[in-house]
C-alpha cells in the first residue's frame, strides 16, 4: 500500500475526521510541559519537528504558545493543506515533503531541540530495519539531549483483546454530514491493515461511501524501548495518553514514550 497516495486521498478530509478544538484543549499542556524541559544551551525558543504532522494543527498550535519549527509529511496534499492552516493562522512555519529516513536529508543534522511523532504514524514502518533507519535519522537532526515524543495506540492491549472497533467520528457542515468509522483486519503475517469508512450525506439522506487502507505493524511498547535504546536514546519515559497518564498495558487507549537523545 502506498502511504503517501493513502494520506494524499484522505487528506481533505483530515481536519473534519479529527475534532482539533478537543483534541489539542486535552494534549497541549502536557506537549507543552514535556518540550520546556528540552535540556538548552543558549536562550532560544525550543524548535520543534513535527513528524507525520498530517495537517499541521500541532504544530501550528504549539508555535502559538511560544515554540519554533516545522512540520514533515510523506503526504503532498497533507503538507499542502498544513502551508494553508499555517496561513489562515498568520503564522510562517515550513512544512516539507518527507517521510520516515528522509529528515537529514531535508533539514540538515543537529536542527532541532526536540521531535514529535504522533498520532499513531510510527507503525505505519513495517519492519526493523526502516524502523531502525527512521530512528536514527530521528537522532540525527536532533541536537545533544533534545526529546522525541511518540504517541501510539496500544497494541500490546490490542492484540490482547482483538477489539476491531474504534469510536465513529462524526463533522457536520452546512447541510453536509461526514460519519468516519475504523476498524483492523489482524492479518496472518502479524501486522494490521487499518480501514477508515468515510461516509457523506449531502442532506439527501443517500451516503456515499469510500474506503481508505493502510498496513501498520502493532509493535509492543517493548520493542519500542528497546529500538529507542538501540539507537541511542536513554531517559525513557511511557504514558497512558497525552495528558500523561501513567502507562497501563491493559487498559490505556495510547502508548505514549518520551526519551532524550544521548
Amino acid at each position: 500500500m502506498d502511504n503517501e497516495k493513502i494520506y494524499d486521498e484522505f487528506s481533505g478530509n483530515y481536519d473534519r475526521f479529527v475534532n482539533w478544538e478537543g483534541r489539542l484543549a486535552l494534549e497541549l499542556p502536557f506537549l507543552i510541559n514535556e518540550l520546556s524541559q528540552v535540556k538548552k544551551n543558549i536562550d532560544t525558543p525550543v524548535s520543534v519537528l513535527d513528524i507525520a504532522c498530517g495537517t499541521g494543527q500541532h504544530i501550528i498550535a504549539l508555535q502559538k504558545h511560544g515554540f519554533t519549527g516545522s512540520g514533515a509529511d510523506i503526504s503532498e496534499e497533507m503538507v499542502k493543506t498544513a502551508r494553508e492552516n499555517a496561513q489562515a493562522a498568520h503564522l510562517e512555519i515550513p512544512f516539507n515533503q518527507a517521510g520516515f529516513g528522509e529528515l537529514a536529508l531535508t533539514y540538515g543534522d543537529q536542527q532541532f531541540d526536540s521531535i514529535i511523532c504522533l498520532g499513531n504514524s510510527l507503525p505505519h514502518i513495517l519492519d526493523e530495519a526502516a524502523m531502525m533507519t527512521a530512528l536514527a535519522d530521528f537522532k540525527s537532526v536532533l541536537r545533544p539531549g533534545g526529546k522525541i515524543i511518540i504517541q501510539n495506540r496500544n497494541f500490546d492491549s490490542i492484540l490482547k483483546t482483538h477489539n476491531r472497533w474504534m469510536e465513529p467520528e462524526t463533522y457536520r457542515e452546512d447541510e453536509h454530514t461526514w460519519i468516519f468509522m475504523r476498524f483492523y483486519d489482524f492479518d496472518p503475517d502479524g501486522r494490521i491493515t487499518f480501514h477508515i469508512v468515510i461516509l457523506h450525506d449531502q442532506n439527501q439522506g443517500i451516503f456515499q461511501q469510500n474506503v481508505v487502507s493502510t498496513r501498520l505493524w502493532p509493535f509492543s511498547y517493548l520493542q519500542l524501548v528497546y529500538w529507542l535504546e538501540k539507537a541511542g536514546f536513554d531517559e525513557i519515559k511511557l504514558f497512558g495518553n497525552l495528558q500523561g497518564d501513567v502507562f497501563d498495558i491493559n487498559q490505556s487507549p495510547n502508548l505514549v514514550v518520551t526519551a532524550c537523545a544521548q
